[in-house]
């Protein structure tokens, strides 16, 4: 893990939190936390990286849209506690390597001394070290227990995040599928073949669309635009981009504003559809797609 220097903590935690503080009251709670930490000068340099990633996931619920609160609220605590954790892991580490020392100064101390007060006092000494030692091991093991508890905290997190994402997933996919057949309904036609991948939902035009090495769109084709004009409509869905293929030069440029000009036709606004057309093979699974981003 990198060091993170106490003037780049500084400025980070010194962030104007009273005015998020207005908006959002566990920002200011989170926040505070943090700074009574860095005003303690026994705790001001101890624990940097994980303040930086508490005060990152502060911002985060700052930022956090109404739906995301109750996840990111939960973040911003965990990351706050996983910093004060191992603040006090870093004390207890401190305060053992003091014992040792002492300890240490305590055994050699008692070597300087005569031999005959050396006995009477090494007995007295070897009984305060045996003290220490078994003090700096109880913090040793409560160092370890806080480690742990870190990381049985950041399992947890890992663990809610992916959960709350395939909840997500699942919402937008059931979302969609219920659009689809209101548009279908409604439309009286029916929707192109589509998938998501990592650009959005994306709907298919088949071969059939267009006639070979036509721009026009075939009357199914213009069924299928109608009952996706729809869609796009019921879902206030985000911007759209049209990619149309053809080997033939400027034939899939063509086909991408005939299907723009087909959408626009049935009510979807032209300033959120941009076109392109590609030099590709036009094959019989696909002429055109149009792809909807999240």
């Amino acid at each position: 893990m990198k060091t993170i220097s106490a003037l780049t903590l500084a400025t980070l935690l010194a962030l104007p939190t009273l005015a998020l503080a207005a908006d959002n009251p566990m920002v200011g709670q989170l926040s505070q936390r943090l700074l009574s930490i860095q005003a303690n000068p026994d705790t001001a340099e101890l624990g940097a990286f994980e303040r930086m990633q508490a005060q990152q996931a502060i911002a985060t619920l700052e930022k956090a849209k109404r739906r995301d609160q109750e996840l990111a609220t939960y973040l911003a605590e965990r990351r706050v506690e996983i910093a004060e954790t191992a603040v006090r892991a870093a004390l207890a580490a401190r305060e053992v390597d003091r014992l040792e020392r002492t300890r240490s100064d305590l055994l050699i101390e008692a070597s300087r001394r005569d031999a005959a007060r050396a006995r009477q006092e090494a007995e007295q000494l070897r009984m305060q070290a045996q003290m220490q030692a078994e003090e700096a091991e109880r913090l040793r093991q409560a160092a370890e227990a806080e480690t742990l508890a870190r990381q049985d905290a950041e399992n947890a997190l890992t663990s809610v995040a992916g959960k709350q994402q395939q909840r997500l997933s699942s919402a937008q996919q059931n979302a969609a599928k219920l659009a689809r057949e209101e548009a279908e309904l409604v439309s009286g036609q029916k929707l192109p073949g589509s998938k998501f991948d990592g650009r959005g939902e994306v709907f298919t035009f088949a071969g059939d669309a267009f006639a070979a090495g036509a721009s026009s769109l075939s009357g199914g084709a213009r069924n299928q635009a109608k009952a996706l004009a729809e869609y796009v409509n019921i879902g206030k869905k985000g911007r759209i981009r049209i990619e149309a293929y053809d080997s033939a030069n400027g034939v899939g440029q063509k086909r991408a504003d005939a299907l723009r000009d087909a959408l626009v036709s049935a009510g979807v606004a032209s300033s959120r559809i941009q076109v392109a057309g590609k030099k590709a093979a036009s094959t019989r699974a696909r002429s055109a797609e149009v792809v909807i981003a999240p």
